[in-house]
């Protein structure tokens, strides 16, 4: 049984698709405490068929843009951190200018994004993993769905399937649309924090003992996990493993605070501000982040 879990191992881990998403350049950050993870989910729609394509409502834009950055920050002690970047921060792009942070995937990919996340932060981006739609209604489906409870009833056929307010166990279709919506007065501040939100619940669904311990879910998660996610060339199935475990139970979730929103000819965005930099002051150090510092509030799911 040891030999063949370690064999099982090696094998998912050279099915992975990897990317050179983490370079040297000059200025690069030096290590920072705990661990950190860029998490970005993009629209592509590269690996679905024409009818998959119809059944989850992508529509049939070409390309990929970054549709969710997350910053995952596992410190040295105390509980890991999910952070959600808005697509909308207006920051300096390495060669690119100032623009939205989301313009970065899609100038120059993985490293361009991982550079400008690494600027602006001053934190160094230890790992990197990519999800695109097709992918991510399997890895739910693979678990056998996801409990989850709204405060209000979600209804945006330009995201999928209308969804009830109140308890349900979501299958990956519903799943898209909840964290694909932006029909709301905020927009994407409120949907990023429904994405976080339910990352925190596919985890614990995850490492719960109704997966770990039943090996059709199990193994349908974790190959579906090794063909759903793009990882950065020195990243390993063990390194993710970790990862799972490290949010398995209560992490922090937040959206890096912003300044107001303005407009930049006719685009509105949101500008860093002094509390972003006292933010990423704090991640930089190892150090709690304080509670002042924090927006873990809004988005439509609630409490169990």
């Amino acid at each position: 049984m040891v030999l063949a879990s370690i064999g099982a191992m090696f094998y998912y881990d050279s099915q992975l698709h990897r990317v050179d998403a983490l370079v040297s350049y000059p200025g690069r950050p030096g290590d920072t405490p705990g661990t950190n993870w860029l998490i970005v989910g993009t629209d592509s729609r590269a690996d679905l068929s024409k009818d998959q394509r119809t059944d989850l409502s992508t529509g049939d834009a070409d390309g990929a843009r970054t549709d969710t950055i997350m910053l995952v920050h596992i410190p040295p002690s105390g509980r890991a951190m999910i952070i959600s970047l808005p697509r909308d921060l207006y920051v300096p792009i390495p060669a690119q200018g100032e623009g939205k942070i989301n313009g970065a995937f899609n100038f120059g990919g993985p490293q361009l994004l991982v550079r400008t996340v690494e600027q602006l932060s001053g934190v160094r981006i230890d790992h990197y993993a990519e999800i695109g739609f097709g992918g991510f209604d399997t890895l739910v489906d693979a678990v056998g769905g996801v409990d989850i409870c709204l405060d209000q009833a979600i209804n945006d056929p330009k995201a999928g399937p209308p969804l009830k307010k109140g308890c349900h166990r979501l299958n990956g279709k519903q799943a898209l649309t909840l964290v694909r919506t932006r029909d709301f007065p905020q927009a994407d501040l409120i949907r990023v924090v429904n994405q976080r939100k339910f990352l925190s619940a596919l985890v614990s669904r995850a490492t719960s003992p109704a997966v770990l311990l039943n090996p059709f879910r199990l193994f349908g998660f974790v190959g579906g996990a090794v063909d759903a996610l793009t990882v950065d060339s020195g990243d390993h199935i063990w390194n993710l493993a970790m990862l799972a475990w490290a949010l398995r139970d209560d992490p922090i979730t937040t959206t890096t605070p912003t300044g107001d929103a303005t407009f930049v000819g006719e685009e509105s965005v949101l500008p860093p501000d002094a509390d972003t930099t006292r933010f990423f002051e704090y991640l930089k150090a190892g150090k709690p982040v304080p509670d002042d510092l924090l927006h873990s509030t809004g988005g439509v799911i609630g409490a169990r």
